[in-house]
């Protein structure tokens, strides 16, 4: 009853809605870098809770289904197909016992999700199953998958939903509309000052908020580089390691910013120019190395209605998923 990886992809790992409260242990959040897409893709299988799915980097993963499945494929969509038959993305498809799913590169995006009816039956590791590859927890050790790794599916978990067994893929005949995930660059950032925005030099403040910046190859779950025209501060500083968290945005000696993304740790000691909105952290981890961003300055307040606005309109699409499953079921 489980899922063989024929070959692992990049960066494949499971990841659901992370850890939370381990802080003050030194253990950070993790979990999925896309949470709408995540949710999306669970929400079409019919999974309500935060159970994981297979997250996975440019290029996904090949893997042979032992059982019958339910799957779904949201955020960046590679190729795909099931023993030479194309896979829809951002929908609802059904797998029959045996089948290869062949998953291959991006042609937009970064990170895709791959989410299964009754999710992966990993343990948990401090009350998440999320891979953190920093830190090295969770599942298969906290590693990225390598191929012979097996991922095991809830036993529990009807295989009523396929009704009588199917020869042949199937796929719902409707779908979600993905425009949203692919928007044309630069993309515009909104960013919270930091605690030492006001320590940059005057010409680097206003190129903070006024240049495009390309994210680097140096990029990951725990931070991303973006190159640009250097960031200078007024003078040196010499700091402890203070509280930082995703989102939050670092000036290394380089000059070149850093983003801290879903695997930070706790605790940082270089300068802290800003703070991403925490809206704004999805549609950065579908930003692939070469592309462009620029950051607008914002406040608290618009911040967090944003962030409640998005929310909200993600709840009422979660729930018109679940009607429209409820009334084909």
């Amino acid at each position: 009853m489980s899922i063989e990886v024929l070959k692992p992809g990049l960066l494949s790992s499971l990841q659901d809605g992370g850890r939370t409260g381990q802080a003050a242990l030194g253990v950070g959040h993790a979990g999925a870098m896309d949470v709408p897409a995540w949710r999306l893709a669970n929400a079409l299988v019919g999974n309500t809770g935060d159970e994981a799915a297979l997250e996975f980097t440019l290029i996904g993963p090949t893997l042979r289904f032992e059982r019958a499945a339910t799957i779904a494929l949201c955020g960046a969509i590679p190729t795909a197909e099931v023993d030479g038959h194309a896979l829809p993305g951002w929908t609802r498809c059904r797998l029959p016992a045996g089948s290869v799913l062949r998953l291959g590169g991006m042609a937009q995006g970064c990170r895709g999700y791959l989410a299964v009816g009754g999710g992966f039956a990993a343990t948990p590791v401090l009350g998440s199953r999320s891979t953190d590859l920093h830190a090295g927890l969770g599942p298969f050790g906290g590693r990225a998958l390598r191929e012979g790794d097996r991922l095991e599916l809830d036993p529990h978990h009807a295989d009523s939903l396929h009704g009588t067994p199917q020869p042949q893929v199937q796929a719902q005949p409707w779908s979600l509309d993905p425009r949203a995930w692919f928007e044309p660059e630069p993309i515009a950032l909104a960013l919270l000052p930091g605690t030492h925005t006001d320590r940059l030099e005057a010409a680097s403040q206003s190129m903070l908020h006024g240049q495009t910046f390309r994210l680097s190859k140096d990029a990951n779950r725990t931070a991303c580089r973006l190159d640009g025209h250097r960031l200078d501060l007024q003078q040196p500083l010499e700091l402890i390691s203070e509280a930082v968290l995703p989102g939050t945005v670092q000036l290394p000696p380089s000059g070149q910013p850093i983003v801290l993304l879903a695997e930070a740790p706790v605790t940082g000691g270089y300068p802290r120019i800003g703070q991403l909105a925490a809206v704004d952290l999805p549609r950065l981890a579908q930003r692939r190395p070469g592309d462009t961003v620029c950051f607008h300055a914002c406040t608290l307040e618009e911040a967090q209605q944003r962030l409640a606005e998005h929310r909200d309109r993600l709840e009422r699409l979660l729930a018109a998923i679940a009607r429209r499953l409820a009334a084909a079921s």
